[in-house]
């Protein structure tokens, strides 16, 4: 590691020296490249491609932020970054933090405001959650952004565990095998979703930003409301986990190991189209 101040991104001034803080970096480092590498987040063509790193002020995007920096800063990362806060116009929200931030960093940004608070809270009838309608909306105020700066893709700070808890969710609520992918293209074609973080632990991501002391901006609108199916699942695997620990790294590992055949899709693999060996074959093998 880099450590001296000269030597490093103003992201990472003041950073602890202590080797356990220096072992966590490493660690979120090398789980984000290897992530980008394993599937090819990175263009190939004549072109410099050009990100929109998407900062909420939460703990996962400030990771994302400084880690996507840190790969950069060491020549890893041959890609231009530009950081967009989107300001929903949720009640109280400190529009100044992450502009002065922004700016001390020296981070290249657009901070973008649009009043989805009100929809969101006009149209979501009383008892039922935010999440959907917020999240559609901003999706789609941050695809028209990227396409307004020329970027190729929209970058996203989830994590690990993120994806773990979409699963379960998937599976108890929608009844389908599926999860936040690591990279996809949006519904018009024109530009990747990434997900550089997607094999980083959200405890990594909390103590990081934590011992950097960013400042951290809580969502009023999602993190307002009780009883939210993700917290629920949330609460499960930290009681699986405090039982038997390691248990939510070995479910992700399961979602990068899938069998078709031993599951039961006709969709994903032709069971109808199973044939057994003929006594005739078998002979023939035997010879």
């Amino acid at each position: 590691m880099l450590d001296d101040a000269d030597d490093i991104h103003p992201l990472f001034y003041g950073a602890p020296k202590t080797t356990e803080f220096k072992k966590l970096r490493k660690r979120i480092i090398q789980n984000t490249r290897e992530a980008i590498e394993q599937y090819g987040m990175i263009e190939a063509g004549p072109e410099r491609p050009k990100w929109l790193v998407c900062l909420s002020g939460g703990k996962d995007s400030y990771t994302l932020l400084a880690v996507l920096y840190e790969l950069q800063w060491r020549g890893l990362l041959p890609v231009d970054l530009l950081a967009c806060n989107l300001d929903q116009g949720q009640p109280n929200f400190p529009a100044t933090v992450l502009p002065k931030f922004l700016e001390d960093m020296g981070v290249p940004h657009r901070i973008e405001y649009e009043d989805t608070y009100s929809i969101v809270v006009d149209k979501v009838p009383a008892g039922r959650t935010f999440c959907a309608l917020c999240s559609r909306l901003r999706r789609g105020n941050l695809y028209r952004i990227a396409r307004e700066e020329g970027c190729s893709a929209v970058v996203l700070g989830h994590h690990r565990d993120d994806i773990l808890e979409t699963f379960m969710m998937n599976m108890f609520h929608g009844s389908r095998l599926a999860t936040m992918p690591p990279k996809l293209v949006n519904e018009e074609g024109d530009l990747f979703v990434y997900r550089p973080l997607a094999h980083v632990a959200e405890a990594d991501c909390e103590k990081f930003s934590t011992s950097m002391g960013y400042p951290i901006i809580p969502c009023d609108l999602c993190g307002s409301q009780d009883g939210l199916q993700r917290q629920q699942i949330k609460g499960m695997l930290d009681q699986w986990e405090k039982n038997a620990p390691g248990r939510r790294n070995k479910m992700f590992r399961a979602l990068m190991n899938t069998r078709p055949s031993h599951l039961l899709d006709p969709e994903i693999f032709d069971f109808k189209g199973l044939t057994r060996a003929t006594s005739g074959d078998q002979k023939s093998a035997d010879n």
